[in-house]
């Protein structure tokens, strides 16, 4: 990039990015919150826009990432919108890449403005596009994940006209006083307890007029001293109406989230036929290894979902929701918890050397909660299913899904922030992800798989290492092991023909640099 070039300092995040093609033209975004339209035939580029947001402070979590735009048109007037890094939501002319000057102030919306609580810039931006659904933008927000002051930006669902830009109604995803759900945050914790936002990609309706949003975790991800009960509508995915954002049905897939696990991935609207049924359905993939499916109309779970027993935290002023939802069918696509006969032992030393690893540490079933004295959390903060998705064959009804294995730890201690209300906290800087002996996962493999579920039955089909993995290792390389995957993002695509699985390098600390030289 130019800018990267010729400004001193400033690093590019990775390009997280889904063109899309409309008429003809790709539209993308950068990194750096830049649009661009793009020639596919010849790689041209038609025009570019440059908010020059990259002029602020990185946007908080991850930096500069950005994954793509959105395009409306009534048949005249064709538009593509973004929300940038630095939170505005902005409106450009498809055809030349200028701002609407009808559309708010000269093409922008200041997203940190309408808020119900006033918002740090610094804490709050965008990386993932709005969607839109009968002539109304639907946007998210993404939150600084860590405790920075004792009341961070709410994140709240809103709605704007994409044609004016104005401001159509907003939803709390934490309710205030009065609504629906409020009475599911204790001690009065919806009026300071902020997050629960809808970070990632957006799904809707059009012809039902629905939009479906997948919602994470509330402030802070590991700690919920401050914010007691099951916290609506932290880590649920929420059916709304787009005219209005009328809550038209919700189901938490998490209660009272201790363990990062946002829902992480766009929605995949399906029709299926279940039970001798034609349903139009929604089937959410979770960091956790779930696939919930529900009636997309109704909210109505296709296979029943139960609520069983968990382990209990033992940090102090911690509450832990007793039970969690477990789906009956399909059943996990990748490894839940974590005990002795999950380990690496493809040798007796390999195998010493991965138990002395597990002692230093807790470690139990899933929804083992975080510990002062560290405990395992599998899947870790990044999954399980991420923010690459799942992809389905409408033909077939079969929904492929990529996963991985990386166990995640780190000891919950006090904060850092001294006006900070939650009294413990993991800090993303001991966080980390759990190696093995002698550099290798922790774990026996796949490390990355694909999972292939009937969603007519709720039956997984087959399941295929994603990547050779570290089948080279030294300790390893004598043994003649089948392909074992690697522990990085896979980016689906289904063709009629035709499975394309893209998988990432490197992107996280999923191993030592051994495994992150060996990454395709």
């Amino acid at each position: 990039m130019e800018v990267v070039k010729s400004t001193p300092g400033l690093a590019a995040g990775k390009f997280e990015a889904t063109p899309i093609m409309v008429n003809g033209v790709l539209y993308t975004s950068t990194s750096l919150s830049q649009v661009a339209a793009i020639d596919p035939a010849t790689g041209r580029t038609r025009w570019v826009y440059d908010p020059e947001s990259w002029r602020n402070e990185p946007p908080p979590n991850l930096g500069f990432i950005h994954r793509g735009v959105a395009y409306w048109t009534d048949g005249r007037d064709e538009r593509v919108f973004i929300g940038t890094g630095d939170a505005y939501l902005i409106a450009l002319n498809a055809k030349t890449g200028q701002p609407i000057p009808g559309f708010g102030n000269d093409g922008r919306i200041d997203l940190t403005r309408g808020l119900r609580r006033p918002v740090d810039r610094r804490f709050y931006y965008l990386s993932s596009p709005p969607v839109v659904c009968r002539n109304v933008l639907v946007i998210g927000s993404a939150v600084w994940d860590w405790h920075a002051n004792d009341q961070m930006p709410p994140g709240d669902v809103r709605g704007f006209d994409v044609r004016t830009g104005k401001h159509l109604w907003t939803f709390h995803s934490i309710p205030q006083a009065g609504e629906f759900g409020a009475d599911t945050w204790l001690e009065g914790s919806w009026r300071t307890t902020g997050a629960a936002n809808a970070w990632t990609i957006l799904s809707a309706d059009e012809e039902l007029g629905y939009v479906y949003i997948p919602f994470g975790t509330p402030t802070n991800d590991y700690y919920g001293g401050h914010r007691p009960g099951d916290g609506l509508f932290g880590e649920s995915l929420v059916c709304l109406e787009a005219k209005t954002g009328r809550r038209v049905w919700h189901f938490q897939t998490t209660h009272h989230g201790l363990w990062d696990y946002d829902l992480p991935a766009a929605p995949n609207l399906v029709d299926i036929s279940a039970g001798g049924k034609n349903i139009k359905a929604v089937a959410q993939v979770t960091k956790q290894a779930f696939c919930f499916v529900f009636d997309r109309v109704t909210g109505k779970p296709i296979w029943p979902i139960e609520e069983r027993k968990v382990p209990q935290s033992t940090v102090p002023g911690e509450r832990s929701s007793l039970t969690q939802p477990f789906p009956t069918k399909p059943a996990p696509f990748d490894r839940q918890g974590l005990s002795v006969d999950d380990l690496i032992d493809f040798t007796p030393e390999l195998r010493r050397e991965a138990e002395a690893i597990l002692r230093r540490y807790g470690h139990g079933p899933l929804y083992t909660p975080p510990s002062i004295e560290s405990a395992i959390i599998l899947p870790g903060a990044v999954g399980g299913a991420s923010w690459s998705g799942a992809a389905f064959d409408p033909e077939t009804g079969i929904l492929y899904v990529p996963s991985m294995t990386i166990p995640f730890a780190g000891p919950l201690s006090k904060p850092l922030q001294s006006d900070s209300p939650a009294r413990f906290a993991l800090h993303r800087l001991v966080r980390h992800a759990v190696r093995g002996p002698q550099g290798l996962p922790l774990t026996k493999p796949p490390y990355g798989r694909i999972t292939a579920i009937d969603l007519k039955s709720g039956a997984h089909l087959w399941m295929t290492p994603m990547g050779e993995g570290p089948r080279k290792h030294p300790a390893l390389s004598e043994l003649s092991l089948p392909r074992m995957g690697w522990p990085f993002r896979g980016f689906p695509l289904v063709t009629k023909t035709l499975l394309l699985v893209a998988q990432e390098g490197a992107p996280i600390p999923a191993g030592p640099s051994q495994l992150r030289r060996r990454s395709r």
